[in-house]
């Protein structure tokens, strides 16, 4: 008995842990800067993370669903277990956590604060760049074109040259496969993704609406006040769970077959981003030079708070 005692909870620290971790995860993914990848990588788990996630297959899923008839239940119970949800689980509910506070607390400074909270984006993303990019090699020509055509990217994109189709279905969809993707990889943040294709502001809005309304719900509120977020949540959602089974296994790939050339694009992305976040000041702000002084003492303090985060880890490693 006091074994079991014990056993118990020693799981339940180990649910903490994880949880631990998934908030950690989801601070890091919700913010421009470090991503949820690399903090998997510096606390250990990333190895037990893209495990986790790439054991997500069509078949195990079929054989979970047909665990209802007898002669199936070993298999589907073979399955669950390959699927690690005992960590996933407590992970991913720790990552909802920290990206439902922060993205209240984004849609909150956009409208009241936008030169401080976008300043500040900047500087992270900046920071970011710098920080990956110091242990890449520009070793060949190949490595060249990738992080100028991973940076020709983004500015493009940032600067509005390729035009993006507005907010609609098909647009959140791509952009959950694309940003929860992302947020497994070393290096590159989901929510840097999300400002990158202009869907960020609004995206950290449809949450926050979203947790109000349904908590609402709960003391009496109108159910069709959920719906519309409650849509483009589920779109999101749903575009990330065809990321996880297609795009990032794609990017893991590429990583196996040419890290080099691999990383030094994803870093380009993020070097590209970094004039992202400005349109949304220049949104509301006109560029007069106290909007710019202002800009850059955010960006600077962007800068240093991801500076001083680096050295505290002992360094950043897109690896």
């Amino acid at each position: 008995m006091e074994y079991d005692r014990s056993e118990a909870v020693g799981d339940r620290l180990e649910l903490l842990r994880t949880y631990g971790y998934g908030l950690c995860m989801g601070t890091a993914d919700a913010l421009p800067g470090v991503s949820g990848g690399t903090v998997a990588l510096l606390l250990g788990f990333y190895g037990r993370l893209i495990a986790a996630v790439t054991a997500f297959t069509p078949g195990r899923a079929l054989a979970i669903l047909r665990g209802y008839h007898p002669d199936r239940r070993a298999r589907a119970r073979e399955a669950l277990l390959e699927l690690d949800l005992d960590f996933l689980l407590p992970l991913g509910v720790g990552m909802v956590t920290a990206v439902v506070l922060i993205a209240d607390l984004v849609s909150s400074l956009a409208e009241s604060h936008p030169v401080a909270i976008f300043g500040f984006f900047t500087g992270l993303i900046a920071a970011s760049a710098i920080t990956l990019g110091r242990s890449l090699e520009f070793a060949s020509p190949t490595h060249v074109a990738a992080g100028i055509g991973g940076t020709t990217l983004a500015l493009l994109v940032a600067a509005d040259v390729v035009q993006l189709p507005g907010s609609g279905p098909v647009v959140i969809l791509v952009a959950g496969a694309v940003a929860i993707s992302a947020m497994i990889l070393p290096g590159i943040s989901g929510s840097l993704i999300l400002i990158l294709l202009g869907q960020y502001v609004y995206l950290s809005g449809e949450l926050s609406a979203f947790v109000r309304a349904a908590l609402d719900l709960l003391g009496g509120g109108s159910l069709s006040a959920v719906v519309d977020p409650g849509t483009t949540v589920a779109l999101f959602v749903t575009g990330g769970v065809v990321g996880l089974v297609t795009i990032a296994r794609v990017v893991r790939a590429a990583l196996t077959r040419n890290r080099g050339v691999t990383l030094l694009f994803l870093v380009g992305l993020i070097a590209g981003s970094v004039p992202a976040p400005l349109h949304n000041i220049g949104e509301t702000h006109a560029w007069t030079t106290e909007t710019i002084a202002l800009t850059a003492a955010w960006a600077a303090v962007g800068a240093i708070a991801l500076f001083a985060l680096e050295r505290l880890v002992g360094g950043f490693d897109p690896e």
